[in-house]
């Protein structure tokens, strides 16, 4: 099936999948690790991998999501 990836017809991978590795980012690498794939984004579809740089996207979106979630909760305790 050409055009799909992840069993899907973009090529972003699964949510579970993206939040889970940008899990493991932000373990690793702090907030840094979201303007990193932000950056790997523009220069993977600079490059032509246009699939690519959307699971980029998509990861990096996962990762703020969790970052703004866990800064609200900080802010609540």
């Amino acid at each position: 099936m050409e055009g799909h990836v992840f069993g899907r017809e973009t090529g972003s991978p699964p949510r579970a999948a993206s939040r889970q590795i940008a899990l493991t980012l932000l373990a690793c690498n702090g907030i840094a690790a979201i303007w990193d794939l932000h950056i790997a984004a523009g220069d993977t579809y600079a490059a032509g991998k246009r699939e690519m740089a959307e699971c980029f996207i998509e990861i990096a979106e996962a990762a703020e999501r969790e970052w703004f979630t866990r800064c609200a909760a900080s802010a609540d305790d």
